[in-house]
Parts: structure tokens; sequence; C-alpha cells
């Protein structure tokens, strides 16, 4: 059965995949939705048999009916190849009774490769399905590691130019040294002088100016999205969760239909989004456990029903999870509204005019799949420290978040149900705040002085991605104010 895309904030003609993955924002600025979730067709016995990638195209061809066999699975496997440093590509790690899945063994060592290998592959297919001729812009904020692993994805990929917003001090020193090393004619990094949300606000702005829309198609140009707010990078997100079951069911740790749960570590709200959507497609996931940090918005919203983003910005040392506007949360608020556009646009209006929106009583009941929590930055840093001591594994900070909220959730609840940990990052990503978790003696060497201590002390190997970017050259010294992202973005392009 086709599926089609809508707005979440008009109820206008729904769009195929292919389009909505083109465009990226919808033009009246709501984001693309499916018109239904589709239910798996294949059992979880024969999903478990199945590859990585094998699983992938049994959930995206579901959603993306206007791609075809061939089409599919030609990006599929151009994406999940040798990038990866395991063929399994997102293994599963038992740990002090969770199971952890690693989603950061591809080439920038975070979970956005397993998303943002492919979407490139998907973009340029799609071109080719509408007969575009433009030249596609990505246009992408980023707390620190979608804009790496977006520029390695596009880097080089003809017929498209990436541009990428970060916050100046906003990310880890091996995020940002990923990001201004990045090579590529077509690639452009920015330091904006503000934070994630400025940043996005920023990228959200430059997507909804008709007038640039148009100067932009008269000089061959046209923007694209390849931030969570793309369905093309929400979709792939949805394939690991069902391949986590699917391997716990191979490896004899669930039965067939056995229910467990999940928890993520939470910004934006797409990672645990599409663990929802994986859900409602029929996958047995109980609870949905969403964690943050300190900047815990999402913990407030699940507690009171509110969003509100008036409060102190938080930096901390889980950089990609500092984040006030969780923009995929508007496609649940959008569903929990039954699926009503106008009710949906409404408290998005209200988000950005006053900062905050209620939701009503009937909404609440949307949300009974999810638990909220957050664990501070002593909690995060003790829960590194705990796990290391008791078995040797090390966590990075955004998964010690997820980790230390799940302990809070089972001394809540006692809930005992078999549970898979999103591991979005290699602890190598964020190696300073980690050593220092385990000892403060750390502190005290320099930041690839701490790369080689870790992979010492964690027996692992140093990762590629960090290897390549010791002796880098600086490429992107690029900085600017809020008000001059459009005029960096004009620049850029030529125009």
């Amino acid at each position: 059965m086709e599926v089609l895309y809508n707005s979440t904030r008009s109820k206008k003609n729904p769009v195929k995949a292919s389009e909505a993955i083109l465009k990226g924002l919808s033009d009246d600025g709501g984001l693309f939705v499916p018109d239904h979730i589709p239910a798996l067709d294949k059992s979880l016995k024969e999903l478990s048999d199945m590859s990585y990638q094998q699983v992938a195209y049994e959930v995206m061809k579901l959603f993306f009916t206007d791609f075809t066999e061939e089409e599919l699975k030609n990006c599929i496997n151009k994406a999940y190849d040798e990038k990866f440093d395991t063929e399994v590509i997102a293994p599963l790690v038992e740990a002090q009774g969770a199971y952890y899945l690693e989603l950061f063994h591809g080439s920038t060592i975070a979970f956005k490769d397993m998303a943002l290998s492919i979407l490139p592959h998907l973009l340029i297919t799609s071109a080719r399905k509408n007969k575009i001729k433009n030249e596609i812009v990505i246009l992408t904020a980023t707390s620190g590691d979608t804009g790496k692993a977006a520029l390695a994805g596009f880097a080089g990929v003809e017929g498209t130019r990436i541009i990428v917003f970060y916050p100046k001090n906003g990310v880890s020193p091996i995020q940002e040294k990923q990001m201004v090393t990045q090579k590529g004619d077509n690639t452009f990094v920015v330091g904006i002088h503000g934070n994630f949300d400025d940043a996005q606000t920023g990228v959200k702005k430059i997507f909804s100016d008709k007038e640039l829309a148009k100067e932009m198609d008269g000089k061959g140009f046209q923007f694209s999205s390849a931030n969570s707010i793309n369905i093309g990078r929400l979709v792939p997100q949805v394939c690991y969760y069902v391949y986590a079951y699917a391997k716990l069911l191979s490896e004899g740790k669930i039965a067939e239909g056995e229910t467990i749960n999940v928890v993520v570590p939470t910004g934006n709200f797409g990672n645990i989004l599409a663990a929802f959507y994986a859900k409602n497609m029929g996958l047995p996931i109980g609870k949905l456990i969403c964690a943050s940090n300190d900047n815990k918005v999402l913990y407030d919203f699940f507690r009171t029903g509110t969003y509100d983003r008036n409060r102190e910005f938080v930096l901390t040392t889980s950089p990609s999870m500092d984040i006030l506007i969780s923009s995929n949360l508007e496609r649940l608020i959008y569903r929990i509204a039954g699926n009503d556009a106008d009710k949906n646009k409404e408290l998005m209006t209200a988000l950005s005019g006053q900062g905050k929106y209620e939701i009503t009583e009937d909404m609440k009941q949307g949300l009974k799949d999810f638990y909220g929590n957050y664990a501070s930055e002593q909690e995060t840093a003790a829960e590194i420290a705990r796990l290391y001591e008791s078995c040797g594994y090390v966590l990075d900070t955004h998964t010690a978040v997820a980790s230390a909220v799940y302990g809070k959730y089972v001394k809540e609840t006692g809930d005992s149900t078999k549970t898979v940990i999103a591991s979005t990052a290699s602890p190598f990503k964020f190696t300073r705040s980690v050593m220092n978790a385990i000892d403060a003696k750390y502190d005290a060497m320099g930041d690839f002085e701490l790369v080689d201590e870790l992979s010492k002390i964690a027996n692992v190997k140093v990762p590629a991605a960090i290897e390549e970017i010791r002796t880098a050259p600086v490429v992107h010294d690029h900085q600017c104010e809020v008000d001059e992202m459009k005029k960096v973005v004009k620049e850029f392009l030529g125009i």
C-alpha cells in the first residue's frame, strides 16, 4: 500500500516519499509525516535471520513506496559498506544487565552515520525520479554530530553542495576538529556566535525565505535538509531498532514476541521518534524511555504536558543534547492531536511566539508509551565511572545520560523488561569528559594523549575517524553572527 506524506501544518496535497525527501521541509514550515505507519510484513523470526542491509530494506520499502526495489537496494548497499568498521553495522553489547546498541561504527563515530550515510543516495535518486536539474544545497544546523556525518556523506557527491552551521563554543574539541578539517570543494562549515537553537532557527528561517528560494532557483540551486527534520533521515533510523530486536531474537536473548524497552538519549527527538515508529509498525516495544541532560525541556514536557523553552540554556558534557527546541517532537504532537494540522500549527505558533505551549488532557493520553527523566552532569560522570569500574565497558557522555536514566527508571518502577539502550557516540568523540569521569588525573593530558590512554584502558582500537584528524589541517575557519547566516549562504553559492 502506498505511503504518502503530509505536512504537520496544513491539509494541502500529500506528496510521495521522494518529493518529501527532496524538499526536506514543507513549504508551510511543517514537517513531513507518513499518512499511516505501515505494519512490518515479515515475521520477527524471518527478520532475525537477516543482515543489517536486508532488515533496512524490509523497513524502508514500506515507507519509501515510490522507490523501486533496485533503487532502494542500491542506496542501502552504497550506504552500509566498508565505511563501517564492523560487518554487523550496529552491534549489541551486553553490559550490567542492559543491551547497548552501538550506533557509532560509521565513518564519523556517531549514530548520525546510520542515516546520513544513506541520505545522499536517497536524495540523488529522488532528484532523478523527479527530473530535478538544479544543484541541491544541503543546509544543516548541528549540535555536534550531524554536521560531520552530513559532511562526510555529501563530500564530493556530484550535484550537491553542503553548508553546516554549528555553535562556535558549543561542541567538543574533537567534534569541531572533525568538521573544520573536512575536505571537499562542495563543503562549507561556519561557526556561529550563538547556541544550537540559534543555528537551527536560523536555518529554518532561510528555508522558509520565499524570495531567496526564487533567487536560488534562477541560479540553478534548491535547498534540502540533512537534519532529522528530513523524513529521509528519520526512516533509516527506524531500521536499527527493528534490527536490534531481530539480533536479540537470533541470539536467543528474547523469545519471539517478547516485549523489550528502549532507552534513547534525546535532544532533537528524532532518534526516539524512530523507535516510536518501529513500535507502531508492530515491533514489541513496551516503554520508550526518553533521557535528557540538564537541558531537561523534554523531561518537563512528559511530566507536565507543557513544553517551555523559556529557561537557561546549559552547556553540558553531552553537547549533542544541548537543545531547547526539539524539532521532531512536532511529528509526535501532530499525531497525538489526531493528525490535526490546525491544532499542531496553533501549538507551534505559540512555541515560536511565547516560547511555550500546553497540550490537552486528551493529547496527554497519547504519551503513555513514553517515560521521561534526566541525568545531571554529576550523575552522567558517575555512570561512566560505575560501568567502567564494574565491567570495563566505557560509555560516551550521551549514552551515559541514557544509562543513568535507565537506572532511575528501574528503581522507580521495578520493571525488569529486557532493555536496549541506544549508544549514540563513541567515547573517543568526548575523550576529555569521559576520562575525567573515570579519574580526574587525566585532565592534565592533551586531547590526543587522552585518545591513546582511552584506547589502552578500554582495550579498544583508536577509530580511524580520530586517527585521520590528529594532523589534518583546518580547511574551514569561517565564523558569523546569527543574523549573518543568510548572507554567508549567498556568498558561498555566489549569488
